[in-house]
């Protein structure tokens, strides 16, 4: 019988990980077919580079960081990154629903407008919400994904707050 390995490997690592960075994967290059080349570009550069990682820090933080950059190299990376100006902005609210068949279908209503409004921000934008708000990484976590400074990070995920308030106000006006 062999000893366990004190050092996790890549696979215990990523593989937990592959749902949630082909997501985030879809909602960067906004195509499957493109998501799906992008993981797994993604994972072959980690599992390259798996002898860097430091056994004890963030992994998550680490991996989507190189799926991150991956998408910024390649040809839809960018062609969007520079899509938008970022702007000033403050917090989104929350949409709240109750359980008539008339408020789920508007909660319906509501969560598709969210989603396509979300799909219209620029990539640093929506990038930063989708690591916050659906990945639920920490300030610092998505300061070492994106190797931003922790004070732009806040910034910058109230500017996309603001723009995606501002789409959905839009929205609801037409």
């Amino acid at each position: 019988m062999q000893a366990p390995s004190l050092k996790p490997s890549f696979e215990d690592l990523a593989l937990p990980l592959l749902d949630r960075l082909f997501n985030f994967a879809c909602w960067l290059t906004q195509n499957h077919d493109e998501a799906e080349d992008l993981v797994q570009e993604s994972l072959s550069k980690a599992l390259k580079g798996f002898s860097s990682f430091q056994p004890g820090t963030n992994f998550r933080a680490w991996i989507y960081r190189i799926l991150r950059n991956t998408f910024l190299t390649s040809r839809a990376g960018l062609k969007s990154a520079v899509t938008e100006p970022l702007e000033e902005g403050g917090e989104a609210e929350r949409l709240a629903t109750t359980s008539t068949p008339e408020s789920i279908l508007l909660h319906r209503l509501d969560q598709q407008s969210l989603w396509e409004a979300l799909e219209q921000l620029a990539v640093p934008f929506r990038e930063i919400l989708l690591l916050r708000e659906v990945e639920e990484m920490s300030y610092q976590e998505i300061s070492s994904t994106l190797g931003l400074p922790m004070g732009t990070v806040m910034s910058r995920l109230a500017r996309a707050r603001k723009a995606l308030r501002e789409r959905l106000e839009m929205r609801e006006r037409s």
